[in-house]
């Protein structure tokens, strides 16, 4: 009598591969040897709760079926070929009876070789079964098991490799559910034993390799080499350090790598085997310090790294849109399982066509579903822009009309164009300089630029005025600077409002200079946070002094406290729903910001990039906000705090805000408003005191009033409607017979910014008559 086989001894020894305490891999029994019989009795003795599945005969039918393709076969030859098949074993003993502990569950199944050309039957010739038998001997590694778990099933379902490795270091949670084929039963586990098992359940004779720890620099290499080298390393990992070590070391030991981004359909393809000098990741990280990869701990420190692997100009517009609201509404990037299976299909279709040598390409590549099959889509209407600027002709001719102001004015062409120069340094909205100037030898005539200026905030100049009111502050005060007084006529001539302004220029001894002049070049804009603090009353009562002179100009200042931050709440909406407006969304990233380096130094106007201060992280949701698509989904969901917070904490960062009011809203108190600002700014360079615009609410509010908000969204208008309520009551100005025109956040310190804005060449915006 044989004797009794315990079942623990019975499954530590017939374990494929190393035995794990979690009791994921199958066991076998194979009843014509003596021993297995036997231990396959006293476990069902043991456990006879065990569900059986036994359809052996149905997997025979198909096995004689299946070897005789080209005749169709009676019952009788189907009978006849299963007998002569079994070769005088019984049908219970034939195969092979698999044991999944972790389901207690017992299926009888045809033996490796006969499984195998069973399972694949409907791969041919899809694979041929000579690259069956080339994929039998590959081996494969998978880190991450979220996309990577449909990854590794669809790899073992065409029976894409011989050995599986499989990495991960993570537990299945109920949120991994919308994505992650697994029951609820499996909460808590190991996703590397739930892949495992699966597999088990699909194809028992699989090798699969499990690192429970996920992937760490102790066990790097042994996941890449261990057991022979990797034929295809797939990475579908969240980590940014693992994800650059492992091309690291993929690229030393010449191991191809694939990642799919489940967004877009994204895939990459990196062929270190071909290229082993081809820089990680297409060169997209070369930017970036990746030997400093093991030292990131914060998210922020992560993200360019993540943002470069993820291919932030690429990304879909929902997933844009989904990133903006990042830390605010959701805590992670987004994923869907319809995203998640079709990248798995994705990723072993490349896995097998590269294993093959059928595909020897790198790069990155898009099957994105949402532009491949979509409703027609709508052509985009390009903004209309209708004013022209006035021709270097037609501005000679128009100042041909006007009088000469004064018969000794100064016609010293160098000191007329020291006056220029001073005057173009002047801060204008978005940096748009608004302005050319020309001199006929006799006065300074000052024109108004407006394809430089003209946009949807803008309404009515507004903006543009202000700018030009900076300007024509600097041609005083350096005429003072020069000993000169300045004569002059705002809109000489009726009906012609482009030009803006002619000036004379007289000696004037013993006029006192302004003081002011000594921080012309110096001046400039702060968009750093502010350290708080209260400013002292002597700059509060210095800025009315400065600006005692603008008739009827009026200043308002907010120091800490409620009204402040009520003010940094407004406007940091205002700065959102700006960009919640097609046109304005337009007008900042298209035409207002410059991009690079390159552009902002070529081109001279506009915002570049740098001098905006932003933090990584804003920097990156920036970029994400350009794409009108996403920007315009936020808008629908009725979300974008984060597109509110750089700006809110700029105002409540800093020491006071203020706000300066005129009593009309027309091009004369536009540009003594802009006087005003220059003065109130000068002001506080000359205290060491930072000083920054931010006009994305009042220029809305002038919209909303003056035109009833025509082309703002309803949603948009309405908004607007009410934080200008709460503008109104917050500064508590008499808004019957005052019109607010600038407003200003200002701070102590903050230090000079590392980028200035540009200037246009004088050459460009000065005509000196020859």
């Amino acid at each position: 009598m044989a004797s009794k086989v315990s079942i623990p001894e019975f499954l530590a020894e017939r374990s494929r591969g190393q035995f794990d305490d979690n009791g994921f891999l199958p066991f076998f029994f194979r009843l014509t040897n003596g021993k297995d019989r036997q231990a396959l009795k006293v476990l069902l003795e043991e456990k006879p709760y065990i569900k059986v599945f036994d359809t052996m005969a149905s997997q025979l039918k198909e096995l004689v079926k299946s070897a005789q393709p080209n005749r169709s076969l009676t019952n009788e030859e189907i009978e006849h070929a299963v007998k002569s098949r079994l070769d005088g074993v019984s049908l219970h003993d034939y195969g092979v009876w698999v044991y999944y502990p972790w389901n207690e569950k017992l299926v009888h199944i045809l033996d490796e070789q006969e499984f195998v050309l069973m399972r694949t039957n409907r791969n041919k010739y899809k694979i041929t079964d000579e690259e069956a038998a080339l994929l039998a001997e590959k081996k494969v590694g998978v880190i991450g098991l979220s996309v990577g778990q449909s990854v590794s099933l669809t790899l073992a379902m065409e029976r894409g490799f011989g050995e599986l490795r499989i990495a991960d270091f993570d537990e299945l949670e109920i949120t991994n559910l919308n994505r992650l084929r697994s029951g609820l039963h499996n909460i808590g586990l190991k996703k590397t034993i739930i892949v495992a098992r699966e597999i088990a359940e699909i194809d028992p004779f699989l090798r699969i390799t499990c690192f429970h720890d996920g992937i760490t620099a102790h066990n790097l290499d042994a996941f890449l080499l261990e057991g022979g080298k990797l034929d295809v390393l797939i990475d579908e990992c969240d980590g940014v350090d693992v994800k650059i070590s492992c091309r690291i070391a993929a690229r030393k030991y010449r191991i191809p790598v694939l990642m799919e981004a489940s967004d877009r359909g994204t895939i990459d393809i990196e062929r270190f085997d071909l290229e082993p000098e081809r820089p990680i990741l297409h060169g997209y990280v070369e930017h970036l310090d990746v030997s400093n990869f093991g030292s990131l701990k914060t998210n922020e420190e992560k993200l360019p790294y993540m943002v470069a692997f993820a291919g932030l100009e690429t990304l879909s517009a929902r997933m844009k849109a989904s990133a903006i609201e990042i830390g605010q509404t959701i805590s992670t990037w987004p994923q869907l399982a319809s995203a998640v299976t079709m990248g798995g299909g994705i990723t072993a279709d490349i896995c097998r066509r590269v294993l093959l040598g059928h595909l020897n390409h790198s790069g990155r590549y898009f099957i994105d579903v949402e532009e491949l099959i979509a409703d027609p889509k709508k052509p985009i209407q390009p903004f209309v822009y209708l004013q022209r600027s006035l021709t270097r002709d037609e501005m000679l001719a128009l100042a041909g009309q006007v009088p000469v102001l004064a018969d000794n004015a100064i016609t010293d062409k160098l000191t007329i164009r020291t006056l220029v120069e001073a005057a173009a340094i002047a801060p204008s909205a978005g940096n748009s300089q608004p302005w050319k100037w020309y001199f006929d030898g006799k006065q300074l005539y000052l024109f108004h630029d407006i394809e430089r200026s003209e946009s949807f905030g803008d309404y009515a100049n507004m903006a543009s005025y202000m700018s030009l009111g900076t300007a024509i502050e600097n041609l005083h005060i350096k005429a003072s600077d020069l000993g000169l007084e300045v004569i002059s006529k705002l809109f000489p001539v009726v009906g012609q409002p482009l030009l803006v302004g002619v000036f004379g220029f007289l000696p004037k001894n013993g006029l006192a200079r302004d003081q002011l002049a000594d921080y012309l070049s110096i001046r400039f804009t702060n968009r750093r946070l502010g350290h708080g603090g209260e400013l002292s009353p002597i700059h509060a009562r210095e800025f009315n002094e400065a600006i005692s002179d603008v008739e009827g100009a009026r200043l308002y200042m907010l120091g800490q406290g409620y009204k402040k931050d009520k003010i940094a709440e407004i406007a940091g909406k205002s700065e959102k729903l700006r960009i919640f407006i097609p046109q304005g969304h337009h007008e900042l990233f298209e035409r207002e910001i410059r991009w690079n380096v390159a552009g902002a130094e070529k081109i001279k106007d506009g915002l570049d990039l740098r001098t905006l201060e932003l933090s990584v992280k804003d920097a990156i949701g920036f970029r994400m906000a350009r794409d009108p698509r996403a920007i315009q989904l936020i808008a629908e969901w009725n979300l974008g705090t984060a597109l509110e917070s750089a700006t809110a904490k700029l105002v409540s960062s800093s020491s006071a805000v203020g706000l300066i009011t005129m009593p009309k809203f027309d091009g004369v108190d536009g540009i003594a408003a802009g006087r005003a600002a220059e003065r109130i700014w000068l002001t506080a360079t000359k205290h060491g005191l930072s000083l920054q615009p931010v006009l994305a609410s009042v220029l809305h509010f002038a919209r909303l009033k003056y035109a009833h908000g025509e082309g703002m969204p309803l949603n948009v208008s309405k908004q607007f409607e009410s934080m200008y309520r709460e503008f109104v009551a917050v500064f508590g100005y008499n808004e019957q017979v005052e019109v607010p025109f600038f407003l200003f956040r200002c701070f102590v310190g903050g230090g000079r910014p590392d980028i200035r804005s540009a200037r246009i060449d004088l050459a460009d915006v000065y005509i000196n008559k020859e």
